[in-house]
């Protein structure tokens, strides 16, 4: 018996995990980085072979393993061929002694343990050293990032001029926090994320040779949540073998991930954009009662409208192996009838979504209401649908038909993914009548407005004063514009497209040019705006800040803010607000006292 245990030991002890037991061990089993390949086996056969190599990517996409196989391929040596090669189909001397990481002359160090300066100080005693037994004395430095920056700058004279024998290959995952000085002394190879098709060719050929029977929809599943990783899709693999004891079926993978039923996800993206809110909650707390994540479930509703777009531009992309018969021809479906402004909005609202249910302590009832939301707009017409159907609305003023996302009067469910803004839009007909666009719960109508007097030319108001040109700032909610007027410009005079002006010393550089394109975009005529030496009078904020003192100085002279500030030792006179004075007048004002910075670009994106 105690044989029989010593046995099931060294079996168990025995086992490698298919991440390990398909390691490649060459650069023609290393699947999906043929532009490194080609650039190493061009420069191998020229002998313009590098000093130090910079090896970049996702986790699981072969940096380390790249590396061994370097550094075989640098030290290989057989019975009839003593040089570098690419070529390593015929083990060599030191083959498996570096593949397994145990030879003498290939030292390997992982940064995130040996970040320090002392680490590095040793490698720059070591390679004046020549190699024992191989050509070349390899180091390999995995996350290099991790490195102190003492350590980085150790590096650089070494790296810079290394002795003829010594070669170095670094890897990492944060290519970004690498010093450019290191970065510029290395061959830089950027190892791509897999593709899911090819991955997913890769599993199949493991399975079979495992002897493991796989649908090939749980090879697609498990190659989809590998994210183009290979160790992490033999991982999942490993566990989708272990977990289903027998034939890994698509249902085990799904079970064992917590994913949702893609064809299930399919029929609630369906319900969504029919506009049937039942339907959508109904199918989707099924789901959820059956294991699957809400934010998983709206996360691969977002995939699958980003495949149906995708299929809309690049039809070819439903040949792709890791997409199942549904996702093919119901995506292409579904390409072919909705509009490009309903899937990409209703991509935005999924991404928004995702994130709420992610940090929502009721995700359930979070991802709800992002349905509901969806589901809701399937029925509204994009902005651009409803002027349209304003202007080619009758004479006779009967209301226009019910719209959906493309357009049409009938319901097809095709809608938006985003509600029309509930703001007033308005368009002219032929006849002269403005027609205003009104969003009420049931459907949009269109309601008939008295034609407005035409309001009259920025260009006919004269601007006398600074005060004048920071009205018009906020006529035209430029707030950000607006502060950095009052905060940083002085008068020196001011004349019908002539401004002369003296600016402070905390001033940005453009706000001249801002000055002046905005002037000329708010007036319709040119302006011509100098810089003055003269001092000028104080800034709008100097002024409103004196205004303030004196008018904080009055509060504290009242006799009724005088007792109780005598009542309440040490409270004090912060604010006087104006009753007259407006929402945007406080909020500018806000923005101001706080001194928050704003870029005038960023305001207008927003």
């Amino acid at each position: 018996m105690a044989d029989a245990g010593q046995s099931e030991q060294g079996k168990t002890a025995a086992y490698r995990v298919l991440a390990r037991k398909y390691r490649p061990q060459d650069f023609s089993t290393l699947i999906g980085q043929e532009p490194m390949v080609r650039t190493l086996t061009n420069a191998f056969s020229t002998g313009r072979i590098a000093q130090a190599w910079m090896l970049t990517g996702v986790r699981g996409v072969g940096k380390t393993t790249t590396a061994r196989i370097l550094a075989r391929a640098l030290n290989y040596k057989t019975d009839t061929i003593d040089q570098p090669s690419i070529d390593l189909t015929v083990p060599g001397e030191h083959c498996e002694a570096i593949m397994e990481g145990r030879h003498v002359d290939v030292v390997e160090m992982d940064a995130a343990s040996h970040t320090g300066i002392d680490d590095i100080r040793e490698i720059i005693d070591q390679v004046r050293y020549a190699p024992v037994s191989a050509r070349y004395k390899v180091y390999i430095i995995d996350e290099v990032h991790m490195l102190s920056t003492q350590a980085f700058n150790g590096l650089l004279k070494t790296l810079e001029e290394p002795p003829p024998h010594v070669k170095f290959i670094f890897a990492t995952t944060e290519i970004r926090k690498v010093p450019i000085t290191v970065l510029s002394r290395c061959q830089r190879f950027d190892l791509r994320r897999v593709d899911a098709a090819l991955l997913t060719e890769h599993l199949k050929g493991i399975s079979d040779k495992e002897g493991v029977s796989v649908e090939d929809e749980a090879l697609a599943m498990v190659a989809r949540a590998a994210e183009g990783s290979v160790r992490d899709s033999l991982s999942i693999l490993d566990q989708a073998i272990a977990h289903s004891s027998g034939a890994v079926t698509a249902v085990t993978v799904r079970d064992m991930l917590g994913l949702a039923d893609r064809a299930r996800v399919i029929d609630l993206f369906e319900h969504l954009m029919k506009g049937d809110v039942a339907a959508a909650l109904g199918e989707f707390r099924n789901q959820y009662d059956a294991g699957a994540d809400p934010a998983t479930v709206l996360t691969d509703l977002a995939e699958f409208n980003h495949l149906v777009t995708r299929i809309r531009f690049v039809p070819e992309a439903a040949n792709d192996a890791s997409l199942s018969p549904d996702e093919r021809t119901r995506g292409l479906e579904f390409s072919q009838g909705l509009s490009v402004r309903v899937l990409s909005r209703a991509w935005q609202m999924l991404v928004k979504g995702i994130q709420e249910v992610q940090h929502s302590n009721r995700p359930v009832a979070a991802a709800e209401m992002v349905l509901i939301r969806l589901a809701h707009a399937a029925n509204l017409p994009t902005l651009d649908e409803a002027l349209k159907q304003i202007e080619n609305q009758p004479a006779g003023g009967a209301p226009a038909p019910r719209l959906n996302g493309n357009g049409s009067g009938a319901h097809t469910g095709n809608g938006g993914a985003q509600a029309v803004a509930s703001q007033n839009y308005q368009a002219t007909t032929s006849d002269g009548r403005t027609m205003r666009l009104v969003q009420d719960e049931q459907a949009p109508q269109f309601h008939t407005a008295p034609q407005a007097e035409p309001e009259p030319q920025p260009d006919a108001v004269p601007l006398k004063s600074l005060a004048d040109i920071a009205n018009l700032a906020d006529k035209h909610r430029d707030m950000a514009f607006k502060v950095q007027f009052k905060r940083c410009v002085r008068l020196v005079s001011i004349e019908p497209g002539k401004l002369e002006v003296n600016l402070t010393e905390d001033a940005p550089k453009t706000l001249l040019g801002d000055l002046t394109n905005r002037l000329k975009d708010w007036t319709g005529r040119r302006w011509i705006v100098t810089l003055s030496r003269e001092e000028g009078s104080d800034t709008l904020f100097d002024q409103e800040a004196s205004r303030r003192e004196s008018v904080i100085a009055d509060a504290k002279a009242d006799p009724t803010v005088a007792a109780i500030l005598k009542s309440f030792p040490g409270a004090k006179v912060l604010d006087v607000r104006i009753p007259d004075a407006t929402d945007d007048d406080v909020e500018a004002e806000t923005a101001i006292e706080d001194e928050v910075p704003v870029d005038p670009d960023e305001a207008d994106e927003d």
